[in-house]
């Protein structure tokens, strides 16, 4: 399979970059700092591109993929582009005639207590530091439930998304937080990556949302 990862360069680009390159994919990594790319795996095609100031720039790089993967996150104090930024990688997913697997956001899961309330509408869960991010993915999830027009699927990540290794040991939910049997809700960037890639090999039937955690309590991680 022919891959286009946009935002390549960042923790969970490179996490799906680095699965894809192991399951024999062919991948194109598109960054926006072209020195950011100079250091990624041989293997892989670089492709500088900055999908604000270069939205079309963007369809014609993902001419002759089979799936575009956007990883996109914009720094602090920018968390307002990531709707723009997924607009441009859905419109450039339609243009090639592709589908585009989305790296969402927590904000609109629902808490695993039964409460009813959502990690962006809990009482108390979010950090205020966190909440601006919270709020541009709960507006990225509004984009896409009103793209019918593209086919698009979205990955959402548990309530931490972190270092760690691979362990393979995840589950995939829909519209709640998965949680392991300790009550954790989380996974490594690794394992993330692993889950985006099991979903551009699957079948084109999961079209919609969907979140995945560790579904067993998290490995013991090595001070350093």
């Amino acid at each position: 399979m022919k891959i286009l990862i946009l935002g390549a360069t960042g923790d969970v680009g490179g996490a799906a970059l680095r699965a894809a390159v192991a399951r024999g994919h062919q991948v194109t990594a598109a960054a926006r700092k072209p020195q950011a790319l100079a250091a990624i795996n041989p293997l892989v095609t670089p492709c500088p591109l900055d999908l604000l100031a270069q939205p079309r720039a963007a369809a014609e790089a993902a001419v002759g993929h089979d799936l575009i993967i956007s990883a996109l996150r914009p720094p602090v104090g920018r968390e307002a582009d990531l709707v723009p930024l997924t607009r441009a990688a859905l419109e450039a997913a339609k243009a090639a005639g592709i589908p585009v697997l989305v790296t969402g956001g927590a904000a609109t899961l629902k808490l695993a207590d039964g409460s009813g309330h959502t990690v962006l509408t809990a009482p108390g869960f979010l950090q205020d530091s966190l909440r601006p991010i919270a709020e541009a993915c709960a507006a990225q999830d509004a984009l896409l439930d009103a793209a019918t027009d593209s086919e698009w699927t979205c990955l959402r990540p548990p309530a931490m998304l972190m270092e760690g290794p691979a362990t393979g040991r995840y589950r995939f939910g829909t519209d709640t937080l998965v949680v392991d049997e300790e009550g954790n809700s989380q996974i490594s960037f690794a394992d993330f990556g692993s889950a985006l890639i099991d979903l551009a090999e699957a079948p084109r039937d999961n079209h919609g949302k969907l979140t995945v955690a560790w579904g067993a309590p998290a490995p013991a991680l090595a001070a350093g």
